[in-house]
Parts: C-alpha cells; sequence; structure tokens
C-alpha cells in the first residue's frame, strides 16, 4: 500500500495546532537543517530562527531610527513656526504685516525668496506692493487650490512675482482664505529643485497658509 506524500501546508498546519510538538521532541531542533538565506550553509532551526529574530530587530531598529529622524525634523519645525508666529504678534499690523510675515519666513524658514500678492484690499492698500501686478489667471489658479502645491517651478506667474524669478526650481504657492474664495496667494522659491517637492508632507504649510490668512485678513477691504 502506498503512502500519499505528506502536504507541506498539512505539516505547517499542524505545528501551528500542536506547539508544543518541538516540546516533546526537542532533539529535533538540533537535526532539522535549513539553508541560510545570509550564508548559504545549512544551519539549525534554532540558528535560522535566530536569524529571522535579529532580521527582525534591524528591521525595527531601522524603523525607530526613521521616526525618530522625523521627530527631530517636526521639533524643528514647530520651533520655527513658534518664532514666526512670535514676531507676527509684534508688527504693528496694517501694511507692515505683509512685509514683516513674508521676512519672517525668509528668516526663521531659511526660505531664499518668499512674497505675496492680495487683492481685493482695502482703498487704503491699494497702492501698497503686495497689491500690485496680480492677473485674472493668477487669481482664478489661487482659487483653483485645494492644497498648498508644492513642487517644480513650471513658470507660474506667481513665482514671477518673487525678486529673482529666473532662478527658481522648486516652489510653494500658499492660497490665502477660504477654498474657492482666495484673496491672495502666499509664494516660497527655491533654486534648489529638491527643496520642494510633490513628495514633501504639507501639515505646517497648512498651518502657515491659515496663520497668513488671519494676519493679512484686516487688509482686506
Amino acid at each position: 500500500m502506498s503512502i500519499a506524500p505528506l502536504d507541506a501546508n498539512a505539516v505547517a498546519q499542524y505545528l501551528i495546532d500542536h506547539p508544543q510538538f518541538f516540546h516533546e521532541h526537542a532533539g529535533l531542533l538540533g537535526e532539522v537543517k535549513l539553508s541560510s538565506p545570509l550564508t548559504g550553509r545549512a544551519v539549525s532551526l534554532q540558528e535560522r530562527q535566530m536569524e529571522v529574530m535579529r532580521d527582525k530587530f534591524r528591521a525595527l531598529e531601522l524603523r525607530l531610527s526613521d521616526l525618530s529622524r522625523r521627530a527631530e525634523e517636526n521639533a524643528g519645525i514647530a520651533n520655527r513656526f513658534h518664532a514666526w508666529t512670535q514676531a507676527l504678534l509684534v508688527s504693528k499690523g496694517g501694511a507692515a504685516m505683509a512685509r514683516d510675515l513674508a521676512d519672517g519666513l525668509r528668516t526663521h524658514f531659511i526660505v531664499p525668496q518668499v512674497t505675496l500678492r492680495l487683492w481685493n484690499v482695502a482703498p487704503e492698500h491699494a497702492g501698497e506692493w503686495f497689491a500690485q501686478g496680480v492677473s485674472d489667471d493668477a487669481r482664478i489658479f489661487a482659487n483653483s487650490l485645494r492644497a498648498p502645491y508644492c513642487g517644480p517651478n513650471n513658470d507660474f506667474e506667481a513665482v514671477r512675482w518673487l525678486d529673482d524669478a529666473e532662478s527658481i526650481r522648486s516652489t510653494v504657492m500658499l492660497p490665502l482664505g477660504q477654498p474657492g474664495q482666495s484673496f491672495g496667494l502666499l509664494v516660497l522659491g527655491s533654486p534648489d529643485p529638491a527643496r520642494f517637492t510633490t513628495a514633501m508632507s504639507t501639515d505646517f504649510l497648512v498651518h502657515i497658509a491659515a496663520t497668513s490668512t488671519t494676519a493679512l485678513a484686516p487688509l482686506r477691504a
């Protein structure tokens, strides 16, 4: 009578269902040989288990290191955000707020170039630098943004508002106001194409846009 070959899945399930098996047959732990993917040689089940555990431990170490790095980066950004908001609190307000806001971002976040434009401003601010040179297309673009734009400078009109627009390779553009009802656009630019990318997190940028919206709202008509 022929014996049906054992099914590998059935063996695996048996060992899962009977965790005491190797306790009852401890000698097998040293006799079962497995191929090590690290050395290619045959190792005991115990040695292979240790290799697996070391691999998991290394993966956890790398994950923990990455989380620690991200936490440090976020803490640094939070500190810069705090310093920037403090600078806004001591601003004289009015037209000076626009300049203090842009200068603060440039200084505290070490952004090479920063500018902004507002529309529908109060009559007394109509002649200010931040109310000049905004086309209907730029306003439509700002209203179309539902989140901060981060990425390459694709010859955006808003980027041309920066002092040295020709050098800008990556940019951030933040709509000011409610979604679809923008009253301004905040523009950050860098000559480094990797400074602002589509893969970067935008959580703090959303906070910057919200704070800027509140700080600049008194300039509206």
